[in-house]
C-alpha cells in the first residue's frame, strides 16, 4: 500500500487546498472528518489538522483527542488545528480585538527548526482567524511570530508536533510550499513516489481483481472524468466494458458526432443513443432551474436504464466520480445544501441494482488530467472545459425549445471556436454562452429589430470552488460579438459577464 498523510477536516474552506499541496509533492493524502479518524496504520506517515470557521471557545466546538497519536507520528495543526492543540493543553486562546485576515510578515523566526528550514525572515503569510493564541507555556515552544500575532507558530518539545496560525496552503503565503514540504518530506519522511504511472498501474491491477470477468456499463459524457474512468476500466477488462453516450439534445453544436468519433478512435466499445425527443418532451413548459435539472436527471436514468438492460448480465455501474464529490458527501457538515441535482447518474445504482465502481474517486480534477495524459488520451478531451450535466438547459434561462437550443448552440460554437482560434481556450477554465429571457431593440440594415440578448461567460479557476472572470482582449470580444450578431438569426445584442464567484456562481442557473 501507498504511504499517506491524513488530513482531519474541521470545516475549513481551505482543506482541499491543503490536500492538493501535499499531492503536488507526489505524496498521497486523504481527507477525513475530524470525528471519523481512520485507522492510523504503518502507511500513515503524518497527520494535519485543518482550519475551521468555529472557535475553540465555543461550547460545542469540534474537538479531537490526540492521545496516543502525537508521539507516534508527526502532527501539524493549521489555524484552528493549532488553536485546538494549544487550548487542550491549557494555553489560552482569546478572541482577537481585530479579526486578523490577510497578508502578514514573519518578523521573528527560529530558522533552525525543521518546519521553518529554508524560509526567510519577513516571509509573507496569509492569516484568516478571529481567535488568537495569547501565549504558550510548558512543553510548547514559540518558533515564529508576526508583528501582530505573537504565536504564529509553535513546536511541542520532545515530539514532532507543530501548530501554525497562518495558512501555508494558499498562494498568498509565498513560502508556504516550503513549509509543507518540510513537514511532509523532511519531518514525516515521505518518499514522494505517488505518481500518475504508479496510480495507473495499481488501479488497473485492483480493477482486474475486483471486476474479474464481470461486465460493466458506464455513462460517458464527453468530459474528462468519465473518459479517463472508461479508459482505466477498459484496460482492466476490455470488451466486458460497454459505454453509453446519450444525446439529450442539449449538447454543444456537433458534439454528439465528434465525441462518438473520438471514443471509437480510442478503441472503446461505445453505444450512442439519440434521445433528443424524450428530453424535449420532459422539459416542455418547465422554466424553474431545479425543475429542469430534475426532469433531465429523471429522463437520463430512464433512458440509460433501458439501454443498459439490453446488455446481458451487467453487474457493475462505472462512474467518473472524483475526490471532491466524495469529500462533499462525507463532509463535517454533511452533504452541502448547495449541491445542484445535475449529478444525473445519482439514482442509477439503486434503480438498476448494480454495484458501483469508481476508479477516480481518490483524485482531484488536475490529477485526473495527468492520469489521462499518461494513458495517452487526446488533449481535446483532457483539456475540455467543464460542461454542466444538464447541458444548455441551464444556459437557457426560462423554458426550453428546440429553436432556443439551436440559437444558443450557434452562439456557443462561435465563442468557443474563437477562443481556440486565438489560443485563448487553455487560459480559460470554463466558458460558455447564456441565452437570456430578454429582448432588445436593434437596427440591422435599415430595419428595426427586436431580438434576443446573449451573455458570454469565461472564468479562471483551480477547481470551480472560486472563480474570477477572465479579462479577454477587447478586440477579441468585439470580433466575437460582431460575428454572433451577423451570423446567428435571432440575436442582436451580446454582453460579457464580469462577475466573480463568489458572489455569483459560474453557471447562471
Amino acid at each position: 500500500m501507498t504511504e499517506k498523510i491524513i488530513i482531519l477536516d474541521f470545516g475549513s474552506q481551505f482543506t482541499q487546498l491543503i490536500a492538493r499541496r501535499v499531492r503536488e509533492l507526489n505524496v498521497y493524502c486523504e481527507i477525513h472528518p475530524f470525528n471519523k479518524i481512520p485507522v492510523l496504520d504503518s502507511h500513515v506517515k503524518g497527520l494535519i489538522l485543518s482550519g475551521s470557521p468555529c472557535s475553540v471557545r465555543e461550547k460545542d466546538a469540534p474537538n479531537v483527542t490526540l492521545d496516543g497519536i502525537r508521539k507516534k507520528i508527526p502532527v501539524l495543526g493549521v489555524c484552528y488545528g493549532a488553536q485546538l492543540m494549544a487550548h487542550n493543553a491549557g494555553n489560552e486562546v482569546v478572541a482577537s480585538q481585530i479579526r486578523e485576515y490577510g497578508r502578514a510578515k514573519i518578523t521573528e523566526m527560529n530558522s533552525s527548526d525543521k518546519l521553518l528550514s529554508g524560509m526567510s525572515l519577513n516571509s509573507q503569510v496569509w492569516m484568516s482567524h478571529g481567535d488568537t493564541i495569547s501565549g504558550v507555556s510548558g512543553d510548547f515552544e514559540l518558533i515564529a511570530s508576526t508583528e501582530t500575532v505573537k504565536v504564529a507558530a509553535y513546536k511541542i518539545k520532545g515530539e514532532d508536533t507543530y501548530g501554525i496560525q497562518f495558512h501555508p496552503e494558499v498562494t498568498h503565503s509565498t513560502e508556504g510550499k516550503i513549509l509543507i514540504k518540510n513537514f511532509v518530506v523532511g519531518i514525516c519522511g515521505c518518499k514522494q513516489d505517488w505518481t500518475s504511472d504508479i496510480f495507473i498501474e495499481s488501479t488497473i491491477s485492483d480493477l482486474k481483481t475486483k471486476l474479474s470477468n464481470d461486465k460493466v456499463v458506464l455513462g460517458l459524457s464527453g468530459g474528462v472524468d468519465s473518459s479517463v474512468a472508461a479508459v482505466l476500466i477498459d484496460k482492466a477488462i476490455g470488451k466486458n466494458l460497454t459505454c453509453i453516450f446519450v444525446d439529450n439534445g442539449l449538447l454543444r453544436k456537433n458534439e454528439y458526432d465528434e465525441v462518438l468519433t473520438s471514443y471509437k478512435g480510442m478503441g472503446l466499445n461505445v453505444i450512442g443513443v439519440d434521445a433528443k425527443k424524450e428530453f424535449y418532451a420532459a422539459l416542455k413548459d418547465l422554466s424553474d432551474p431545479e425543475a429542469k435539472r430534475k426532469a433531465i436527471g429523471r429522463t437520463f436514468i430512464e433512458i440509460f436504464d433501458v439501454e443498459a438492460h439490453k446488455i446481458k448480465d451487467v453487474k457493475w455501474l462505472g462512474q467518473g466520480t472524483i475526490y471532491p464529490d466524495v469529500i462533499e458527501s462525507v463532509s463535517v457538515k454533511g452533504p452541502s445544501a448547495t449541491i445542484k441535482s445535475h449529478h444525473n447518474v445519482g439514482g442509477l445504482p439503486e434503480k438498476m441494482n448494480m454495484k458501483v465502481v469508481e476508479p477516480l474517486n481518490t483524485l482531484f480534477k488536475d490529477e485526473v488530467r495527468l492520469v489521462g495524459k499518461s494513458l495517452g488520451i487526446d488533449d481535446k478531451i483532457l483539456q475540455r472545459h467543464p460542461f454542466p450535466g444538464p447541458g444548455l438547459a441551464i444556459r437557457i434561462l426560462g423554458d426550453i425549445t428546440e429553436e432556443k437550443v439551436r440559437v444558443l448552440q450557434e452562439v456557443d460554437y462561435i465563442f468557443i471556436q474563437g477562443l481556440k482560434n486565438k489560443s485563448l481556450y487553455n487560459m480559460v477554465w470554463q466558458a460558455g454562452a447564456i441565452l437570456l429571457p430578454v429582448k432588445s431593440v436593434g437596427v440591422m440594415g435599415d430595419e428595426r429589430t427586436y431580438e434576443n440578448v446573449v451573455a458570454l461567460r469565461a472564468v479562471s479557476s483551480m477547481d470551480g470552488m472560486t472563480a474570477d472572470w477572465v479579462h479577454l482582449p477587447y478586440e477579441f470580444l468585439a470580433d466575437i460579438s460582431n460575428e454572433i450578431i451577423n451570423k446567428v438569426k435571432g440575436v442582436n445584442r451580446v454582453v460579457y459577464d464580469i462577475s466573480s464567484k463568489p458572489p455569483a456562481t459560474i453557471e447562471w442557473e
